[in-house]
């Protein structure tokens, strides 16, 4: 194990505690639930029309499973492969609750007609920005979707970080998937 996966997986650790609920960090246990894409399965490859190099859409999403007193997801997708270190792809918070799914190609607008919201990527635009990996080994892009007892409330354009800071102490589950890319 070098010392770049031992940091990684490390600052992970860190991000995890800070945006889990102040009842989950006293033992209470943070539900899993399922998410998943009709395009590719967890840790395969994701289709070029979902990357930077294809005509960079938002691949559908779908989950199942979601804790009971949920009140919103937020979405954050991102790339701990990338050299500069984490890539944020997507910032998307304040989904409502009974939504289910989010369909192929997302607008890039700030506010989505369900009263979404997003966020700025590391591309610094509004919405999803798809893989655009350097030539090399596959990178990992993680889709996160968190289960929140409460509306995040921000304003659209928000980054990352401050969405977790805001998701900090509300999260009541989490489901993941992991897609692959490679030029």
């Amino acid at each position: 194990m070098n010392s770049r996966t031992i940091l990684v997986g490390l600052t992970a650790a860190l991000l995890w505690a800070a945006i889990l609920p102040s009842n989950a960090q006293k033992g209470a246990r943070v539900m899993n639930f399922k998410l998943s894409s009709t395009f590719f399965v967890p840790g395969g490859m994701i289709p070029k029309q979902f990357t930077y190099d294809g005509t960079d859409l938002s691949p559908a999403l779908e989950w199942s499973g979601a804790p009971e007193n949920t009140k919103s997801f937020s979405l954050i997708a991102d790339d701990p492969d990338a050299p500069v270190g984490t890539w944020v792809h997507w910032v998307l918070f304040d989904l409502p609750a009974d939504a289910k799914e989010l369909a192929e190609g997302v607008p890039k607008d700030e506010q989505l007609p369900n009263g979404a919201r997003q966020g700025r990527n590391d591309f610094r635009f509004i919405g999803y920005g798809g893989p655009c990996p350097p030539q090399g080994p596959a990178h990992r892009y993680f889709f996160k979707l968190y289960a929140l007892n409460a509306i995040v409330n921000l304003k659209a354009g928000v980054s990352k970080e401050e969405v977790e800071k805001a998701m900090a102490g509300h999260v009541l589950g989490q489901a993941t998937l992991m897609g692959r890319y490679q030029r």
